[in-house]
Order: structure tokens, then C-alpha cells, then sequence
């Protein structure tokens, strides 16, 4: 008899178990990943509940459900290694790679569900707006990663490291403006690679070939500076390649202001004086390099100008982005005389 009663107290425990996993008094439909739950908490293979603290898991491309059980256990999320994997043979979830953020002593189920909810997915998402400087990438991608500036810096410094055409000055210009997504272990080399094969596929799009990397992108940074309507990229790139077909020098100030580090529109004559090899005042053809990152527009825009024999552009209104384009050096005065007039009444924007 007192076998048969502590056999029947058990059986009421396990029954009164499940009840509690499949919720609250509802046992109209147990399925079989319920009823093993329940046994495996009883038997102690399994953690009760949604568990405590935090724990991070990461998930690689191609791990295996054995992979994926055997990283829940050894971060303490889960109990058993066994219970956890005839679960997942059980269910046949889908893993994505990547790192989650999870708690410390989760049943197997509540780790699993809690794998497949993208909202626990842990990532450093950054938006690179284009025409940025690579000093102000470094800065966007430091406050988005906790990566140090200098770790950037010295990342970029290793231009062995990026396959750039021999012509590359810098690592400046070749790193696509997009949003990314990078996981908490990627470093700054490896950031700086993703954002550099980026552009790569942006310029394999384009059928760019290598030759002419390095002139595309240098063109199209220097459009990315200078226009700010999507129609004036074409436009401003037809004149840039009008001057150059002409023997003239290409006078942008935004190349002039990037040689001597500065951040204002206009530029004065000491800065239009600075020998330096991004100073088109003083030097015929394009900059020994892009002079921010170009964005998808603008290497269109380098790749497919507008018709026009345009030979000037100034840009009338900052605010708005107005541009007019001129054909001879009397029309371009009249431009600059209504900048100059927009101008002194903005003086903000000097």
C-alpha cells in the first residue's frame, strides 16, 4: 500500500507540473515538447522559468544544433546538454547568426523561443551618411561601437590591408555610406573591411574596373561635396569633366578646403595658396584623392554626367541647395553676385 500511494503522489505531481507548463489550469491540449519539459524539470534536467541575469550566446554561420546546444550550456543559460538537444531535434528551429543576449538558467525552452525572437539580437547598428570625411567616420563609427578613435586610425593606416589602387593616397573615399550592422566582437579592422568590400560591391555594380577605380571615386567624391540636389550631381559632374577636357584647372573650394583640414564653404587665398595635392587652384586635373565618402548618386553621377557645356557652378543658396550653372565666365559673375548677396545676409553660413 505504501508504495501504490507514493506511486499515485507522484503521478499527481507530474500531472499538476504539467499544468503549470502549459498554463494556468488548461491541459485541453498537451503536446509531446510540453510533457518532456515537465519531466525533464522534475527530474532535475531542466531549468524552471525565464531564468535570472544576462548571458551573451553567439551563433556562427553553420553551427549545428549540437553547436547551439552545447554554447547554451557552457554560458550557463541552459542545464542539459541532452535536454536541449532533443529539443531542438524536436522542434527543428532555424538559427540565425549572430549574438543574442539572453539570461542565466533559462528552461531549454524558454532559450530556444528566446533565440528565435529577433529583438534579442544583439548589434551595433551605425548610419555613415555620404560625403562624410573618413576623420568624421571614424568619430560616427566610435560612438556607435565603444571602439576607440585611435583603433580606427591605426586600422586605416594599414592600406596593405584593403587592396586599393596603388594611386590611393588613404583609405578616404573607399568606404561605402550605408547603415551597417557589425556584432559586438568586430573590431575596427574588421568594420573597416566590411565598409570597404561594401564599396567594392557598389562599384562591381557599376561594371567600375580597377583601372578606373581610383578616378571614379575621385571624381564622385568631389560631385558629393559640391552638389546637394540629386539633378546637380549630373550636371556638376558634366562641368568638372568639361574643364578637365578644356586644360582648365578645376578650382573647387571644397577640394581646397580638404587640403588644409578646414570646414567652412568659402575658402580664403592663403588656403587657395597651400601647395598641397588637393589644392585644384594650384594644380591641373583632379586631387590625389576623393575628399569624402561618395555615396551611389554620385558615382552614377561620374559615370553618367549630364549633356551640357557648362564651365562654372555656384551654388546661389545653401539653404535650398540652388545651384546655377553657366557656360561663360560672364554668367558665372552674375551667380557669384547673388551668393555673395545670399551670403551677407547668412552670415552664419561663412
Amino acid at each position: 500500500m505504501t508504495e501504490v500511494k507514493f506511486f499515485r503522489r507522484r503521478v499527481v505531481g507530474v500531472i499538476l507540473a504539467i499544468a503549470l507548463v502549459v498554463g494556468a489550469g488548461s491541459i485541453a491540449y498537451l503536446n509531446r515538447s510540453s510533457i518532456r519539459n515537465a519531466f525533464e524539470q522534475i527530474q532535475g534536467n531542466d531549468y524552471v522559468g525565464s531564468g535570472k541575469g544576462e548571458a551573451f550566446i553567439e551563433i556562427a554561420s553553420g553551427d549545428s544544433g549540437e553547436d547551439v546546444a552545447r554554447a547554451l550550456v557552457d554560458a550557463g543559460v541552459v542545464k542539459s546538454y541532452r535536454t536541449t538537444y532533443k529539443l531542438i531535434l524536436e522542434q527543428n528551429p532555424t538559427f540565425f547568426p549572430g549574438t543574442y543576449k539572453l539570461k542565466l538558467e533559462m528552461s531549454s525552452s524558454a532559450a530556444l523561443a528566446a533565440l528565435a525572437d529577433p529583438q534579442n539580437s544583439v548589434v551595433n547598428r551605425v548610419t555613415i551618411k555620404e560625403g562624410l570625411r573618413i576623420s568624421v567616420v571614424f568619430k560616427v563609427l566610435s560612438e556607435a561601437t565603444g571602439i576607440p578613435v585611435d583603433d580606427f586610425k591605426l586600422a586605416a593606416s594599414q592600406l596593405e590591408k584593403f587592396d586599393l589602387p596603388e594611386a590611393a593616397p588613404s583609405l578616404e573615399g573607399y568606404l561605402f555610406p550605408a547603415t551597417y550592422t557589425f556584432e559586438p566582437k568586430a573590431d575596427a579592422l574588421a568594420i573597416l573591411k566590411t565598409m570597404r568590400e561594401r564599396m567594392q560591391q557598389e562599384l562591381d555594380s557599376f561594371g567600375v574596373s580597377k583601372e578606373e577605380t581610383h578616378r571614379v571615386l575621385t571624381l564622385a567624391g568631389l560631385v558629393q561635396k559640391e552638389a546637394r540636389l540629386e539633378a546637380d550631381f549630373y550636371k556638376a559632374s558634366r562641368t568638372f569633366l568639361n574643364r578637365l577636357d578644356k586644360g582648365m584647372k578645376l578650382q573647387s573650394d571644397a577640394t581646397v578646403s580638404y587640403g588644409v583640414n578646414g570646414d567652412t564653404v568659402s575658402t580664403s587665398a592663403a588656403d587657395r595658396a597651400n601647395d598641397n595635392g588637393y589644392n585644384t587652384y594650384l594644380h591641373e586635373g583632379l586631387p590625389i584623392g576623393p575628399i569624402g565618402a561618395p555615396g551611389r548618386v554620385a558615382i552614377d553621377a561620374a559615370l553618367h554626367p549630364a549633356d551640357g557645356d557648362w564651365l562654372y557652378f555656384c551654388t546661389i543658396n545653401l539653404e535650398t541647395g540652388e545651384t546655377v550653372f553657366s557656360s561663360t565666365y560672364a554668367e558665372h559673375e552674375k551667380a557669384v553676385a547673388l551668393w555673395r548677396a545670399w551670403m551677407k545676409d547668412h552670415p552664419e553660413y561663412d
